[in-house]
């Protein structure tokens, strides 16, 4: 699956734009703040029926515009000679319509899945120096790409939980009037979902790991030994029986201690935890690997390289560049400073490297 074209009007600061892609590699060079990671963010939404950096619709529209249109044509795997459109439109006040050729999409979840998508910025040291949440939202995001059931599994477990700790904040101050039976009937229905996205992500991280830890190895110069584990309640314990022990703890405290909005991710550098002992090169060199590891597993989607090469050595940039340009990856868009060794080993590919500048919002082929 190949982004063949992107038409943009009135996104941040694009005001206007079309442009045609190399179906490999495409970098997108200029200084910081010239609308590199908003033509990365348009590709992006287009996956995601959302903005990866802003979730508000309205604020991504360009100042003193009422209306935004993004449209990119994709040719498919099962297709390759047909390009297919999908598009979106942003107005302020209204809501947004998303479109796959001539038909509207009724529910946005129909779209997740599509156009698979990894997406590479330096938000993701936020995985390591935040809490698990983030963590859990690495998973869900790779999951959901895949498994249409996952998520709805994930929005129906959520809604049960929200409507859980609404219940135990409700009965905080008088608890021996919390009603046993209600609760029994939301946990209960929490369990149900709990254990499919328990299962999914433990199949999930059983054959992810594998991919990133060849990520890693290719990237590092396989100088050191990583690991990611996974680690829930679920392994140890009935969460219905869980939920029912620690309702008393749980009205006390006004929130839901049990459950896998719970789980974590644990990442190592060999022995140690990577938040502790890892460099900075060796963090981003762990997060990238990751990410490539993802794309490995979905299966060539398309990847977003953003500004990732800031911290890591002249070599590892090197590898980085090579190792995406195999065959083991797909598309791949890659948005940095203006540097002349990228440009000097781009202009190695030729047959497969587009390189463009960027200023102001504007785009021109070089």
């Amino acid at each position: 699956m190949v982004l063949k074209e992107i038409s943009i009007l009135n996104y941040k600061n694009i005001r206007e734009a079309t442009l045609r892609f190399s179906d490999k590699l495409n970098c997108f060079v200029g200084l910081n703040g010239q609308g590199k990671t908003n033509l990365l963010d348009a590709i992006y939404y287009l996956s995601f029926t959302k903005s990866a950096y802003n979730a508000i619709d309205s604020q991504n529209i360009t100042h003193n515009e009422d209306m935004a249109m993004i449209q990119g044509k994709y040719v498919f795997d099962n297709s390759p000679t047909e390009e297919e459109t999908i598009s979106c439109g942003i107005k302020r006040g209204v809501k947004k319509q998303f479109r796959r050729g001539k038909k509207d999409y009724k529910r946005l979840i129909e779209h997740i899945g599509l156009i698979p998508l990894v997406m590479v910025s330096p938000q993701d040291s936020e995985l390591i120096s935040e809490g698990s949440d983030e963590r859990r939202r690495f998973m869900d995001g790779v999951i959901s790409q895949y498994d249409k059931c996952y998520l709805e599994h994930l929005m129906h477990y959520n809604a049960l939980l929200k409507q859980r700790n609404a219940l135990l904040k409700q009965y905080e101050d008088h608890p021996q009037q919390a009603p046993s039976e209600l609760f029994e009937v939301i946990e209960l229905q929490m369990v149900e979902h709990a254990i499919y996205i328990y299962e999914m992500r433990t199949d999930f991280i059983q054959h992810f790991v594998p991919a990133f830890q060849e990520m890693y190895a290719a990237i590092s110069g396989d100088n050191e030994q990583v690991s990611l584990q996974y680690v829930s309640q679920l392994q140890e314990r009935d969460l219905q029986e869980s939920l029912a022990r620690t309702r008393p703890r749980d009205l006390a405290v006004g929130w839901t201690t049990q459950g896998i909005h719970k789980d974590e991710l644990d990442m190592r550098l060999g022995e140690y935890p990577l938040k502790r002992v890892g460099s900075q090169g060796q963090q981003k060199s762990y997060l990238l690997a990751m990410k490539l590891g993802q794309a490995i597993f979905l299966g060539k989607p398309i990847l977003l390289l953003d500004d990732i090469f800031d911290k890591l050595d002249a070599k590892r940039v090197e590898r980085i560049i090579r190792l995406v340009s195999s065959e083991q990856f797909g598309q791949i868009f890659i948005t940095d400073t203006d540097r002349q060794h990228l440009i000097t080993m781009l202009d190695k590919m030729p047959n497969i490297a587009t390189t463009f500048q960027v200023a102001d919002g504007q785009f021109h082929t070089l």
